[in-house]
């Protein structure tokens, strides 16, 4: 299901604000993380708060994460290739390297693979990553991560949430240049999602696409 946005909402929430400009920044890069999926679930569609032949749902705040990929030109990159994966709502990887004592979700593979359209645009469904411990005096704050591919230029880099208190004491993030095109926008829902869901506006920006 393609969640409608209005076009005010969309441009509250992009990144790159509009194609006319003559220049946009590209999003920066981040680290791939220790938890880079190393066995991919067989379903990887854009609803992530399922999982097929299960009949449960995902624990968590209920997430639909919507944006474009663009060229620093504002051209939108049509059929890029958005590889996802993050934790579940508990803060925990669905990876062997993870020592989280925090507990897994049955129903959470946290993990998809999405196309952009003739547009540049991409859409799905998850549940809100919780912040996890990542070393004796380190946290990572709430993030997913994002490996996309256009035609020419791939990225990976991580997409956050505004007002998180762990932001600013994440080193990841805080040594990151330009680090508020990394956080999304956060709206509430329309009438086309859930009532307790949340919207996150996030656009994406490669080289030369």
């Amino acid at each position: 299901m393609l969640i409608r946005v209005s076009r005010r909402e969309l441009l509250l929430g992009a990144a790159a604000a509009t194609p006319l400009l003559a220049q946009l920044k590209p999003t920066p890069l981040q680290t791939i993380g220790p938890f880079y999926p190393i066995d991919r679930p067989l379903d990887q569609d854009a609803d992530l708060t399922v999982i097929k032949g299960k009949p449960g749902r995902a624990k968590g705040q209920i997430l639909y994460v919507m944006g474009r990929v663009f060229d620093v030109k504002g051209n939108p990159v049509r059929g890029a290739r958005i590889e996802i994966w993050q934790a579940n709502a508990a803060g925990r990887y669905r990876h062997p390297g993870d020592t989280n004592p925090a507990p897994l979700d049955p129903n959470f593979e946290g993990y998809a693979v999405l196309t952009s359209d003739a547009e540049g645009r991409y859409q799905f469904k998850t549940i809100k990553p919780a912040p996890y411990p990542a070393g004796p005096d380190f946290t990572r704050t709430p993030h997913i991560h994002f490996d996309v591919s256009g035609r020419h230029t791939r990225i990976i880099t991580q997409m956050y949430f505004p007002g998180e208190p762990q932001n600013e004491k994440d080193r990841i993030f805080m040594e990151t240049q330009n680090r508020d095109i990394l956080i999304a926008k956060m709206l509430p829902p329309n009438k086309d999602v859930e009532p307790d869901s949340k919207l996150a506006l996030w656009d994406i920006v490669l080289n030369f696409g």
